[in-house]
C-alpha cells in the first residue's frame, strides 16, 4: 500500500499518529441514492427466500419520478451481476456476497446472517451507483424501478438458451486457446492480482482467527467476575478487593465487546469484499484475453487463408477496436479501483488501530484506578496499625 499520506514527523502519541494520515478522496456531488432494507421472509412449497426492500432516490431526467420502492431477491441480484459483465466485460464489477452460509453460520435464515447479506448488497448497489460507467446502465436502472412483474418480464428479453450456450462454449474455446502476447502492463497487473488476492486471502483468514480468539476470550472473562464476587462471600477480609476486581473486569469485559463489534462490523466485512473483488478481478483479465484470443484466432486464420479475406479483414478491424475499447476501459477502472482499494484498507486498519489503542487505553484505566485505590486504603490501614508516639 502507498504509505506517503503519513507524515514524515513521527508523532510522540500514537493517537495522534493516527490523526495524521489524511484521506485524499472527497466525497462527489451524488444524484443516486439507495437503500436496502427491511429483510423480509417468504415461505412458499417449493422454497424459502429472503426479499428485501430498495429505495431509490434520484434527481436525474432519466428516471420517471423521483423515488421507487421495489423488493428483489438474491437471484435479482445475480441477474444485475451477469447483465453488467455481459454489457461491460472489462469493467470491475462490484462484488456479491456468497450464495451458501458463511463458514461457521448454522442457521441459513438467521439474523445475523440476514443483516450480515443486507448490508453487503446495501454496499453492492452504492458501488454501482458511484461507477462513473455502470451507474448509467440500463439493467440497472430497471432493476432499481421495475416492479416484479416487470422486472421478470425484462428478463426474458435476453438472448435464448441455445445462444448463451454458444457464447459459452465460444468463451471456453478461446480460454483454452489462451492469447499468444499479452501486452505488458496487462501482464503486469496479473501479477499484482495474483499477489494481492494469495495476501489478502491470508489477512482474511487471520482476521477470521483473530475474532474468533477474541470471542473465546471474551466469553470467558465474562464468567470471572461472578467468580470473584461469589470468592467474596467467603473471605471476609477481602470482599471490597474481590468486588473491585469483579467491578475491574465487567469493565473490560464490555470494552472487548465493544472493541469485537468494530471488527466484525468495520474491519472483516471490508477484507473480505476484497478477497471477493480479487475473484473478480481474475474473471475481469480473463474476458480481457478472451477478446484478444479471439482477435489472434482471426489473424492467424487470415495469415493461412486466401479465401474470404475481405470478410475475415472486416472482422479483424471490428475485433481491433472491440480490444481497444476493453483495454482502455480496463486501465481506466483499474486506477479507479486501486485508488478505491488503498483508501478502503486503509481506512478500516486505521480505524480498527485507533479503536484498540482506546480499548487498551480504557482497561489500562480501569485497572491503574483500582490500583491506586487499594493501594490509599493499604496505607490508610498502616497508619491506623502504627502506635501513637507519646
Amino acid at each position: 500500500m502507498d504509505m506517503n499520506s503519513f507524515s514524515p514527523m513521527m508523532p510522540t502519541s500514537p493517537l495522534s499518529m493516527i490523526n495524521q494520515i489524511k484521506f485524499e478522496d472527497e466525497p462527489d456531488l451524488k444524484d443516486l441514492f439507495i437503500t436496502v432494507d427491511e429483510p423480509e421472509s417468504h415461505v412458499t412449497t417449493i422454497e424459502t427466500f429472503i426479499t428485501y426492500r430498495i429505495i431509490t432516490k434520484t434527481s436525474r431526467g432519466e428516471f420517471d419520478s423521483s423515488e421507487f420502492e421495489v423488493r428483489r431477491r438474491y437471484q435479482d441480484f445475480l441477474w444485475l451481476k451477469g447483465k453488467l459483465e455481459e454489457a461491460h466485460p472489462t469493467l470491475i464489477i462490484p462484488p456479491l456476497p456468497e450464495k451458501f452460509i458463511v463458514k461457521g453460520m448454522v442457521e441459513r435464515f438467521n439474523d445475523d446472517f440476514i443483516e450480515t447479506r443486507r448490508k453487503a448488497l446495501h454496499k453492492f448497489l452504492n458501488r454501482i451507483a458511484d461507477h462513473p460507467t455502470l451507474t448509467f446502465n440500463e439493467d440497472f436502472k430497471v432493476f432499481l424501478t421495475a416492479q416484479a412483474w416487470e422486472l421478470s418480464s425484462h428478463k426474458k428479453q435476453g438472448p435464448g438458451l441455445l445462444s448463451r450456450m454458444g457464447q459459452t462454449v465460444r468463451a471456453v474455446a478461446l480460454s483454452m486457446r489462451g492469447v499468444k502476447s499479452r501486452p505488458e502492463e496487462f501482464m503486469e497487473m496479473n501479477n499484482f492480482i495474483e499477489v494481492f488476492s494469495q495476501k489478502i486471502n491470508l489477512i482474511d483468514k487471520i482476521s477470521q482467527r483473530i475474532y474468533k480468539e477474541e470471542r473465546e476470550y471474551s466469553d470467558e472473562m465474562k464468567e470471572y467476575g461472578p467468580i470473584h464476587i461469589l470468592w467474596s462471600a467467603s473471605e471476609e477480609d477481602l470482599v471490597d478487593t474481590l468486588k473491585g476486581i469483579a467491578s475491574c473486569i465487567d469493565k473490560c469485559s464490555k470494552a472487548t465487546e465493544k472493541r469485537m463489534s468494530g471488527l466484525s462490523e468495520a474491519l472483516l466485512p471490508v477484507v473480505h469484499e476484497y478477497v471477493l473483488y480479487s475473484e473478480m478481478l481474475m474473471g475481469v483479465m480473463k474476458r480481457r484475453d478472451q477478446i484478444q484470443a479471439e482477435l489472434d484466432s482471426k489473424v492467424e486464420a487470415l495469415t493461412y487463408k486466401k479465401a474470404d479475406t475481405d470478410l475475415l479483414t472486416e472482422e479483424i478491424g471490428k475485433l481491433e477496436d472491440k480490444v481497444e475499447c476493453a483495454n482502455n476501459a480496463l486501465k481506466a477502472d483499474w486506477e479507479r479501483w486501486r485508488h478505491n482499494m488503498q483508501n478502503d484498507i486503509k481506512s478500516a486498519f486505521t480505524d480498527m488501530a485507533e479503536e484498540n489503542i482506546q480499548y487498551y487505553e480504557q482497561c489500562l484505566a480501569t485497572w491503574e484506578s483500582f490500583l491506586a485505590s487499594q493501594t490509599d486504603l493499604h496505607l490508610e490501614e498502616t497508619s491506623e496499625d502504627k502506635p501513637e508516639s507519646h
